[in-house]
């Protein structure tokens, strides 16, 4: 992407509510966006930037691989499964909306993921909707 295209707030915000069921609610004066009640994303005070869920456990190498795109808010991230992600790092929309569908599946009840297997996790170890699981024989 350009860096004279930057994504906006506007373009997180129409990424985030084009996943199932997702709406949109201001919390603490800022927007958020949820799935079943809970929240997988919102945007940052200043706008160029949104928070995303992110398992503790694979933040840190997310941030030290990548500190321009990703950080955490220090004394307010430190504790929760959460992250930042600047906007302006981004390369396009797609890379958006593939940040915003991973944090969505974090939080989405189980029946309503399964139900939209286009938003499963890309890659090789990502399990088509009929994968046996992790325990099955043979793996």
């Amino acid at each position: 992407m350009p860096a004279d295209a930057t994504l906006t707030a506007a373009d997180v915000r129409s990424a985030a509510l084009s996943l199932p069921d997702t709406t949109e609610k201001l919390a603490w004066g800022q927007p958020t966006f949820r799935v079943a009640g809970k929240i997988f994303a919102s945007l940052g005070d200043d706008e160029t930037s949104m928070g995303v869920k992110c398992p503790r456990e694979d933040r840190a190498e997310l941030i030290a691989a990548e500190p321009e795109k990703f950080f955490i808010r220090e004394g307010h991230d430190d504790h929760y499964a959460w992250m930042r992600v600047r906007l302006a790092a981004l390369e396009d929309r797609g890379e958006l909306t593939a940040i915003l569908a991973d944090s969505w599946r974090q939080v989405a009840p189980r029946r309503l993921a399964a139900a939209h297997p286009e938003l499963a996790a890309p890659g090789p170890d990502a399990p088509g909707p009929d994968a046996p699981g992790p325990d099955a024989p043979g793996e």
